[in-house]
C-alpha cells in the first residue's frame, strides 16, 4: 500500500503543518519525523495537513518527514482491556515503563493489548453456523468478574468454516468465516475508529434507574440506566469522591474511568486507590472490572482531546456484549480546554470565552454515545452505557460555556456546592439547584419495584426542603423564636432530612451504600416524625416537647442499621414514635 508522505512546514506547540499530504484523509493517523511521534490529521488545505501530535514536539523542525498510516485513530478491543491503565491514545503505561523507564520517552510504540498473554477461548458457535456482525462465537474468562464475549466484527457476515477452542493470544486466528468476499479470519481482537460510535440495532427510551446506593442521587436526582449526568463543582467540593462512590456501588458490570487533564497527584490517588477498593459484588479488587485511562494535565494537550473518545469506544465494546457500563469522565472541562488550545493554534474564529464555536456539538457527540441499546447480532442483547461527566468550572461559576453547553445536553445535574462542603455535608450536592429530568420516566419503576408511595414521599421531601429555604431567610432576619409552631416543626423536620437522610458517610461500612428498600424506610421515618408531630400540634401538643422526643435520635441512627435488621428496627422506631407523640398529648391534657 502506498502511504502518503510529506514534510514538516511549521511547528506550533502540539500543532504541526505538513506539506505534500494530498493523498491523506481527515483523521488519518500519521508518524511525524524520524522519532515516529504519533499524530492525527485534523484539517486539510490543498496539500497541507494540520496535524495534532499526541507527544511532545520539542526539537522538531521544518523539512522532517511525515508519513500517513492510511488509517484513522483506532483502539484495539479484546481480552486484556480489564485492569489495564492506558494513556489517552490507548498505550499501556505499564508496558511503556518497561521499555522506557519512569519517564515517558517519545515515539515509543507498544501494542495496546499484550501479545504475550494467552487466553482460554471457549467456542459457543460451531462449523456451519451462519453468523452476522455482533454474533457471539465464543467466550474468554478475563477476570473473576468479567467474561468477554468474542463477537463477529462489523462488516463480516457468512458461514463459519472452522472454529476451535484452546489457548490463543489476541492475534491468532480462532475461527474462519466464508463471506461473499472470500474467507475472513477472526481473532480474539478487533479494531474500531474512536471518533465513530459503534453501531447497534435500536436505542431504547430510559425505563429503569442506575441504582447507586447514594441517597441524594437515587431518591432526589436519579440517573437512568444508559443516561447521562454532569457533576459540576468547584475545587474541593468532592467530585472525585462521588465518582469513586459511583464506580464502586453503581449497578454497572464494567467501569471505565477517564482521568482527562486532571492534576498528576489526583490521578496518582486514583491509580493507587482503585486497586485497593474492594468490589462489593465479588469481594475482589475493583480493578477486576475496571479500565483506567490516565491523561494528566502535564501530558501533551492533544492526547487529552483523544482520551475521551478512546474511553467511550472501549465502553461501547463492553456495552455490545450486553453489559451495563458506567463511564466516568474527570473532567470534560480540561478536555474543552484542549479543544480551545488546538482551535487557537489553527487560527479558527473563537466563540464564547475563546472556546471554538463547535464546543457544543463536540460535547453532544460524546454524550449522545450513551444509551440503553439492543445490540447487533441475532440474539439482540440489551446493553447500557451510562456517562457521568465531571465539570470543573473556573471559580465554581457554572455560567461559563462548558458548563452551559453540558447542561443543554445532559438530563441530570448534580450541582456540587462549596458551602455544603465547608460545612462537611457530603455528598455536597445542592438539593435546591440540582435536577433530574428522568424522574417522570423512571418513577414508575420505583413504584413497581420498591413501593407505590415512592414518588409521593420524594415529593414531600423536596417540598419540605424548599420551604425550609424560604423560612431560613426569615430566621436569619428575626431569629427562630419569631416563627410559628408549625413553621418551627417544619424547620426541625427539614434539618432531619438534611442531617439524617441526605448526609451520607462514604467511609462508614454501613452508611456508604443504602439499598432502595432502606431508602424508602428512612423516608417513612423522617416524614413519619413530621406528619405525626403536626397532627399532635393541631391537638394542642407543645412544639418544644415534640422536638425533644428521644425517638428522634433513633430515627437519625437508623441509617447505620444493617440490612438484615431493617424490618425489626423500623417497626421498633415506628412504635416508639407513636408512643412518644401520644405522651406529649397526655401531658398537655393533664
Amino acid at each position: 500500500m502506498e502511504y502518503s508522505k510529506g514534510v514538516i512546514k511549521k511547528v506550533a506547540g502540539p500543532l504541526v503543518i505538513a506539506e505534500g499530504m494530498r493523498d491523506a484523509n481527515m483523521f488519518d493517523v500519521v508518524r511525524v519525523s524520524d522519532r515516529h511521534l504519533i499524530g492525527e490529521i485534523i484539517e486539510m488545505h490543498e496539500d497541507r495537513a494540520s496535524i495534532q501530535v499526541y507527544e511532545e514536539t520539542a526539537g522538531l523542525g521544518p523539512g522532517e518527514p511525515v508519513v500517513s498510516t492510511g488509517a484513522p485513530m483506532s483502539v484495539e478491543l479484546g481480552p486484556g482491556l480489564i485492569g489495564s491503565i492506558y494513556d489517552g491514545i490507548q498505550r499501556p503505561l505499564d508496558d511503556i515503563m518497561k521499555v522506557s523507564g519512569n519517564l515517558l520517552k517519545r515515539g515509543v510504540s507498544v501494542p495496546s493489548l499484550k501479545r504475550e498473554l494467552k487466553w482460554e477461548f471457549v467456542p459457543t458457535a460451531s462449523v456451519g453456523d451462519i453468523v452476522e456482525p455482533g454474533d457471539v462465537i465464543g467466550t474468554v474468562k478475563e477476570t473473576a468478574a468479567v467474561t468477554q464475549k468474542i463477537m463477529v466484527p462489523y462488516g463480516i457476515k457468512g458461514e463459519i468454516t472452522s472454529i476451535k477452542g484452546g489457548t490463543y493470544d489476541v492475534t491468532e486466528t480462532v475461527a474462519t468465516v466464508k463471506t461473499e468476499d472470500g474467507e475472513k479470519e477472526l481473532t480474539l481482537m478487533q479494531k474500531w475508529p474512536v471518533r465513530k460510535g459503534r453501531p447497534y440495532k435500536e436505542k431504547k427510551a430510559p425505563y429503569k434507574p442506575l441504582v447507586t446506593g447514594q441517597r441524594v442521587i437515587d431518591t432526589l436526582f436519579p440517573i437512568a440506566r444508559g443516561g447521562v449526568a454532569a457533576v459540576p463543582g468547584p475545587f474541593g467540593s468532592g467530585k472525585t469522591v462521588i465518582q469513586h462512590q459511583l464506580a464502586k456501588w453503581a449497578e454497572a458490570d464494567i467501569v471505565v474511568y477517564i482521568g482527562c487533564g486532571e492534576r498528576g497527584n489526583e490521578m496518582t490517588d486514583v491509580l493507587n486507590e482503585f486497586p485497593e477498593l474492594k468490589d462489593p459484588k465479588t469481594g475482589q479488587s475493583l480493578m477486576e472490572r475496571t479500565v483506567l485511562i490516565a491523561n494528566t494535565s502535564d501530558m501533551p494537550v492533544a492526547a487529552r482531546e483523544a482520551s475521551i473518545y478512546t474511553g467511550i469506544t472501549i465502553a461501547e465494546y463492553f456495552r455490545d456484549m450486553g453489559y451495563s457500563v458506567a463511564l466516568m469522565a474527570d473532567s470534560t472541562s480540561r478536555w474543552a480546554e484542549a479543544l480551545r488550545e488546538m482551535s487557537g493554534r489553527l487560527e479558527e474564529m473563537p466563540g464564547e470565552e475563546g472556546y471554538p464555536a463547535y464546543l457544543g456539538s463536540r460535547l453532544a457527540q460524546f454524550y449522545e454515545r450513551a444509551g440503553d441499546v439492543v445490540t447487533l447480532g441475532k440474539e439482540g442483547r440489551e446493553g447500557a452505557l451510562s456517562v457521568i461527566g465531571a465539570v470543573s468550572p473556573p471559580g465554581g461559576d457554572i455560567s461559563e460555556p462548558v458548563s452551559q453547553a453540558t447542561l443543554r445536553i445532559v438530563k441530570v445535574f448534580w450541582g456540587l456546592d462549596s458551602n455544603l462542603a465547608y460545612k462537611r455535608h457530603f455528598p455536597a450536592i445542592n438539593w435546591l439547584t440540582s435536577y433530574s429530568l428522568y424522574v417522570d420516566r423512571i418513577g414508575g419503576w420505583f413504584e413497581e419495584n420498591v413501593n407505590k408511595d415512592w414518588l409521593k414521599l420524594r415529593q414531600e421531601l423536596m417540598k419540605l426542603l424548599q420551604e425550609e429555604a424560604e423560612l431560613d431567610e426569615i430566621v436569619k432576619m428575626v431569629g427562630m423564636d419569631a416563627l410559628s409552631a408549625p413553621d418551627r416543626l417544619k424547620m426541625e423536620a427539614s434539618r432531619s432530612i438534611r442531617e439524617d437522610y441526605l448526609h451520607q458517610n462514604s467511609f462508614h461500612e454501613v452508611d456508604t451504600y443504602t439499598s432502595l428498600r432502606k431508602q424508602y424506610m428512612m423516608m417513612e421515618l423522617v416524614l413519619g416524625f413530621y406528619n405525626k408531630s403536626m397532627e399532635a400540634l393541631k391537638q394542642g401538643a407543645s412544639v418544644d416537647k415534640l422536638i425533644k422526643m428521644p425517638v428522634r435520635e433513633a430515627i437519625g441512627r437508623f441509617k447505620y442499621t444493617h440490612e438484615d435488621r431493617l424490618d425489626e428496627a423500623f417497626n421498633e422506631i415506628m412504635d416508639k414514635l407513636a408512643e412518644e407523640v401520644a405522651n406529649t398529648l397526655e401531658k398537655e391534657d393533664f
